[in-house]
């Protein structure tokens, strides 16, 4: 992508957005990675005519470096690595997803920075969607096992990779047609999520579906639950 290109499409992006991103976030034009991952990121957003630049820009920045003392230039390439992984695994481009999301996930790990915006359990969760997508559940849930067993024993109470890893043991189990096992296990998910009290009238709604769709109210219980991007977590 050349130069003309890019700004051609920050401009797109602010004519079409509202409220219009500022340019600043674009500084540097395509010698920037930041600026081609910000840029990235708004032309991957649902409806955009422009999917396929947008995968482009984020290819272009998993080689780009960064400052793993600066938590926010970390978690900056982490989130592009993501969001490639997520648009790949839509387009069931299922190899390509697996090697971004992996490196997500290693680079992620490798500091002990709490993200802003970026949750390792969630980093994990699209590893297993992606293996699961590609046939390979058995190894996914191999994957959440390992995962629980490995941090249940710690003392934290809001642990990402506990409720990410029960989540998806209520998503296979709804899969299965087993309601009552999908509802056990998001009841453990959500004892590592701080729950507003102002949801629990809407997830014991949620949970006390009797019938038998099980996917189904496995979902109700998600619309039920709180973004956990809003929510305090501790790992």
């Amino acid at each position: 992508m050349t130069q003309e290109e890019f700004h051609k499409l920050v401009h797109h992006v602010i004519d079409r957005q509202t409220p219009p991103p500022p340019e600043t976030l674009f500084m540097g034009g395509m010698d920037n990675w930041h600026a081609r991952a910000r840029l990235a990121h708004f032309l991957a957003m649902p409806k955009s005519e422009h999917r396929d630049e947008a995968i482009e820009l984020l290819r272009s920045v998993v080689e780009a470096e960064v400052d793993e003392e600066n938590s926010q230039d970390v978690e900056e390439k982490v989130y592009a690595l993501q969001k490639l992984s997520t648009l790949e695994r839509e387009d069931k481009n299922y190899d390509d997803a697996l090697r971004h999301i992996n490196l997500a996930i290693e680079l992620a790990e490798s500091t002990d920075f709490l993200y802003k915006y970026i949750l390792r359990g969630e980093l994990w969760a699209d590893r297993w969607s992606t293996l699961h997508a590609q046939g390979s559940i058995q190894s996914a849930e191999e994957e959440v096992d390992e995962r629980i067993a490995a941090y249940e024993d710690i003392p934290i109470k809001h642990n990402s990779y506990l409720y990410y890893g029960y989540r998806f043991k209520a998503q296979l189990a709804a899969e299965r047609g087993v309601p009552l096992v999908a509802k056990d296990y998001m009841h453990m998910a959500l004892k590592y999520m701080d729950v507003p009290e102002s949801y629990l009238a809407g997830l014991n709604q949620a949970f006390n579906q009797q019938h038998e769709n099980a996917s189904w109210i496995l979902n109700t219980i998600d619309h039920a639950t709180p973004n956990p991007d809003s929510l305090h977590w501790d790992i």
